[in-house]
């Protein structure tokens, strides 16, 4: 039997992956701190180590007593980070590092895995803030990309913006929430903001797809095979929830008069990204249908007690907005 061991593992895309590699008979183990708790405590083939990644001696322990053929590492932050886990899991048959399409400096339509990266000083390497992310996640590309030269079978996979069940972040929860409970929804713009998104549980299928049939030192971008702007994932999620919701548009000036920005609006992207997924689909990859994946988040959420509510405008000053521009 195949053994997998995820570093992170028990949120989100974590926790969609875990059940993909349960599906095609891998024994998992998940290496993470134990602070939000885990979602496979009785569950068969899935095994925990606590541990913090940044404690070497914690992942070399986890390294020898799981064995593992494959690591799926989704908690790199920082190219020391990755420096260390290629070091110790060298003899790993695939360790699949977890980047971001954030990482990327240009952003041609379609960007593909050649496209230019961030540069990272010295000072964003070690930097913790939002600033420096993409820097850092292309630093890491660059060491994940160096240890493979070296014969360590790594590779890189840069999701874009992820959405689906169980999404902690709450980006989407935002809209889903406004979808279900208001028969009006204020809109950023005209509703056309694009920025390529990616399913959680395509991205839990890519994952063990390249760590099956990837190439060491390769990078393949994750997202869905179809786009869909901000517009149309809110009248798929109306669909899905069988509602109707008139969505009211607002320019950014008209927002600034009540001091709010398009940026406010989670989901929300001044300038379009969109990637190439060619390389992932050469694997065998291939994503859900659009109307589908947005089903099944939608019948997630309302299982769940998110909203959103926190992460964007309030729903008073949004009522405020739609009020003058509609009566």
């Amino acid at each position: 039997m195949t053994r997998a061991l995820l570093v992170g593992g028990t949120r989100f895309m974590g926790r969609h992956t875990v059940e993909e590699l349960l599906t095609h008979g891998y024994e998992v183990t998940t290496f993470t701190r134990g602070e939000s708790g885990t979602p496979f405590a009785d569950r068969d083939g899935v095994t925990h180590f606590e541990g913090n990644r940044n404690d070497r001696e914690a992942l070399e322990a986890a390294r020898n007593e799981v064995e593992p053929n494959v690591v799926i590492d989704f908690c790199v932050m920082h190219p020391r980070q990755i420096a260390a886990a290629t070091e110790i899991f060298a003899d790993a048959d695939a360790y699949v590092y977890v980047s971001s399409g954030s990482a990327y400096a240009e952003q041609p339509i379609p960007t593909r895995e050649d496209a230019t990266l961030h540069d990272c000083t010295q000072e964003q390497a070690d930097d913790e803030s939002m600033e420096s992310y993409g820097p850092r996640k292309a630093e890491c590309d660059r060491v994940c990309f160096a240890a493979a030269a070296d014969g360590v079978n790594a590779m890189v996979v840069r999701p874009m913006l992820v959405y689906g069940p169980y999404d902690y972040t709450e980006r989407y929860d935002y809209w889903l929430h406004r979808v279900a409970e208001y028969d009006r929804v204020l809109v950023p713009g005209d509703g056309d903001s694009l920025l390529h998104r990616a399913y959680a549980l395509d991205g839990a299928r890519a994952l063990r797809i390249v760590a099956e049939r990837g190439t060491p030192g390769e990078a393949y971008n994750l997202a869905d095979c179809e786009t869909m702007s901000l517009g149309t994932s809110l009248e798929l999620a109306a669909e899905a929830l069988d509602t109707e919701v008139e969505l009211v548009h607002a320019s950014e000036r008209e927002l600034a008069k009540h001091d709010v920005s398009s940026l406010d609006f989670p989901l929300y992207a001044p300038t379009p990204h969109l990637v190439s997924t060619e390389k992932l689909a050469s694997l065998g990859w291939e994503s859900t249908p659009l109307s589908e994946a947005v089903a099944k988040t939608v019948e997630e959420h309302l299982e769940s007690d998110r909203t959103g509510e926190e992460i964007g405008p309030n729903r008073g000053t949004e009522e405020t907005i739609i009020a003058d521009l509609t009566d």
